[in-house]
């Protein structure tokens, strides 16, 4: 069944800012998510989702309220919620593997869905800019195609991404809104910047930036964060990378350097020392190659 908007069918458009046009409703929830403030989320109730993540759960999660994620720059965070039961996912996409996120993405909610009686999915798409690779537009594009080939009809409420989310300074382009929060009990979702990305921030940094797939990392059921066992071979040339000055590390190894926030090289550090310390994670990390709960 096909991705529909105001209950009409989507005919796919070449950009977003086409699809907007076409309905208006969606072009009016795309600014007033623009206009509102970024609101500092603290790490209570929070489970925080980075990229490459996902994490479902529902409203009668004890643990987590609110499921968030930031520093998107090319990247679109997704939110699929059922209105039913509540049920909540939000994964943070970098367009490494769309094809295969979006089943999985489905998949998770459909876990917690199967018995709902009556409402329907919703999804809400954020991130990205006019970046000059136009990597952003690819994933628009790639993320409309994929849920729109799903069996279930999923109904398009949020479309804040690329042109639509996006700010020009001195001919330079940035995103608007770089993170977004979901409370689950409530389904507000807002603009959202998040001081606290653990636990194990930069053994998930490390799986995601040595390629590892899309997982989902919570366990709704026992109310617990799992991550790996996993494994990387060693990062090629780390040394030489920690010897370089910001703006080659800000050049070399994002996507798009002036849109970074401002903690992105030193994020990037932490992780490249990650791997120095920990080159073959599976037995130090993971004891009995066993998930670290």
């Amino acid at each position: 069944m096909p991705l529909l908007v105001d209950g009409q069918r989507v005919r796919l458009p070449r950009s977003a800012v086409e699809l907007v046009r076409a309905h208006p409703p969606l072009e009016e929830r795309a600014r007033l998510l623009r206009g509102q403030s970024v609101q500092q989320v603290g790490p209570q109730g929070l489970l925080y989702v980075q990229q490459r993540e996902l994490a479902v759960t529902s409203p009668k999660d004890g643990s987590i309220s609110i499921l968030g994620s930031d520093d998107a720059t090319t990247c679109h965070i997704v939110v699929l919620r059922h209105t039913g039961n509540g049920a909540t996912c939000l994964t943070h996409c970098d367009g490494s593997d769309t094809k295969a996120e979006v089943p999985l993405i489905m998949s998770s909610i459909k876990s917690f869905s199967e018995h709902a009686e009556c409402g329907r999915l919703e999804v809400h798409l954020v991130g990205g800019f006019s970046d000059d690779r136009q990597l952003s537009q690819k994933l628009t594009h790639q993320l409309l195609s994929e849920f729109d080939k799903q069996d279930d009809d999923i109904h398009l409420v949020t479309l804040c991404v690329t042109e639509l989310n996006d700010r020009e300074e001195n001919e330079n382009h940035f995103p608007i809104i770089y993170g977004i929060a979901v409370n689950i009990k409530t389904a507000e979702i807002y603009r959202a910047s998040f001081q606290d990305r653990g636990p194990e921030e930069q053994l998930r940094a490390a799986r995601a930036l040595a390629g590892g797939p899309m997982i989902s990392i919570y366990d709704a059921k026992t109310e617990q964060l799992r991550i790996g066992p996993c494994s990387w071979t060693p990062f090629p040339q780390v040394d030489f990378w920690l010897q370089q000055d910001d703006k080659q590390i800000l050049e070399s190894l994002s996507t798009s350097p002036l849109a970074e926030p401002p903690h992105f090289v030193e994020h990037i550090r932490s992780t490249l020392m990650f791997f120095k310390k920990f080159p073959s994670p599976e037995n130090i990390l993971f004891p009995g190659n066993k998930a670290l709960l």
